[in-house]
């Protein structure tokens, strides 16, 4: 079989491209360094005072954990449910089927800001009943992000399954494997992969997720990305160009890591 290989010019404009892309990020590494207490290039001195600020000023320190915290959470949520949802429209095929994969897409497609003030009013009415997961709570922000990130977990699983030869399911349900059975030890094994990509894509939904959160947050759940808004907002805090740094080093290593892994697959 022939293999293609892109020719010279080919090469290049795709370089030029990725370097127009690229270079508004790596920017950001000199802001970082300034020694400033304002967003600004350096003239000459460097510093490593932002970087410092974000391990000594706890409200960082917290905003990240607690970032997490909620994406972990939003997450496990987020996959449960549209693996549930998934798995029932898939073995069952009600006749509705295509009206309920619409409604759960719904909040994909609502816009994000009619999206938050709906989840603002649920939330507040919540809180006269339980102020545990009401407004401006970690749980309730993990719930309100599951919201949003159930629709795209939903269509990772539903492309895995659409994958799956539908023979094996039947096949188990002659030999008289029960619903149980049938869904935890033919199909999901069977589907592991979007299963799992499913719950990091809503982690990484809900770690980003800043308009959502603006509109159901006050005081007590402050996370990373709403901290950061804040710090652009009210004193443009060079602290974010250094936390923009490692996270820009953090997903370069993940990208590389999962390149490597995949070329050893690969070679195998």
């Amino acid at each position: 079989m022939p293999t293609y290989r892109p020719g010279p010019v080919s090469l290049a404009i795709a370089v030029l491209v990725a370097l127009f892309l690229l270079l508004p990020l790596l920017a950001v590494i000199p802001v970082s360094l300034t020694p400033s207490r304002m967003l600004a290039m350096p003239t000459g001195e460097l510093s490593l005072r932002h970087y410092r600020s974000l391990v000594e000023d706890p409200r960082w320190i917290q905003s990240i954990l607690l970032s997490i915290r909620i994406g972990v959470v939003s997450s496990v949520i987020s996959t449960v449910l549209a693996l549930t949802f998934s798995l029932g429209v898939w073995m069952f095929q009600p006749r509705f089927t295509a009206a309920l994969v619409g409604f759960v897409l719904l909040p994909m497609v609502v816009p994000p800001v009619v999206s938050a003030v709906t989840l603002y009013f649920l939330l507040t009415s919540v809180s006269g009943i339980s102020s545990f997961f009401g407004y401006d709570t970690w749980l309730g922000v993990a719930m309100a992000h599951s919201v949003m990130t159930v629709p795209f977990a939903t269509v990772l699983i539903l492309v895995s399954l659409s994958q799956l030869d539908r023979r094996i399911d039947l096949a188990a349900r002659g030999l008289g494997a029960s619903v149980w059975e049938r869904a935890t030890r033919i199909i999901m094994p069977n589907i592991k992969f979007g299963i799992v990509t499913a719950a990091l894509l809503s982690f990484v939904l809900s770690w980003e997720e800043i308009g959502v959160t603006l509109f159901i947050t006050s005081v007590n759940a402050i996370t990373l990305p709403r901290l950061m808004w804040m710090g652009l907002r009210d004193n443009i805090d060079p602290a974010i160009a250094a936390l923009s740094v490692i996270l820009i080093i953090i997903t370069v290593l993940v990208l590389a890591v999962r390149s490597v892994i995949t070329r050893r697959r690969a070679a195998a």
